[in-house]
């Protein structure tokens, strides 16, 4: 069975010390005093000067930047902050996306990050990114399918999908992106 992203990262941290010599807090010490402020950077730093591999690097950076500002955002938080403003005329979008995924099997979590939610099973199968003022975009996980009118490469969007979906109205979470959604959810 998968772990989520909390369970990895516990993991990660309980072998921290026998995989790289150091413990998490002594990682920390030493990414503090590297000088960086932004993840990207200190994720570089941590490989580069000290040879962490990038999953190691990774987890660092973010327990430090989580320790300097605070507790993290939950995830209400963060999807509020994702359709705040300009966005905010396309929460109603998101909510009917949501409802739709959630449909599809009471094993599906719902995980925001920063800029995007990410939709899981045992893996990703979708993501919804607001990207503009008046566009959802839905990444999909549906590696071999054709692309089709309204099904296009994932291009640029995101590594993380092979395909995007552009939803500019609630009309536009119709039956076809919701096949789309339950085809990656049962290939996940």
């Amino acid at each position: 069975m998968a772990k989520s992203p909390e369970e990895m990262a516990a993991s990660m941290i309980a072998n921290l010390k026998e995989k790289t010599g150091k413990s998490l807090e002594e990682w920390l010490k030493i990414a503090r005093a590297c000088g960086e402020t932004k993840h990207g950077g200190i994720v570089a730093r941590l490989k580069s000067k000290h040879g962490l591999t990038h999953g190691y690097a990774n987890l660092v950076a973010h327990k430090m930047l989580e320790a300097a500002g605070g507790a993290p955002a939950d995830g209400d938080d963060l999807v509020a902050a994702q359709y705040a403003g300009a966005k905010a005329a396309l929460r109603p979008i998101y909510d009917a996306i949501i409802a739709a995924v959630q449909k599809l099997g009471g094993d599906v979590e719902v995980s925001p990050k920063k800029t995007y939610v990410s939709l899981r099973r045992s893996k990703q199968f979708a993501l919804i990114q607001p990207s503009t003022a008046t566009r959802i975009d839905v990444g999909i996980n549906l590696k071999g399918v054709a692309p089709g009118k309204r099904l296009d490469p994932s291009g640029s969007f995101n590594a993380m999908v092979s395909h995007r979906v552009r939803v500019c109205s609630l009309k536009e979470v119709d039956k076809e992106l919701v096949a789309w959604l339950k085809e990656a959810y049962e290939r996940a």
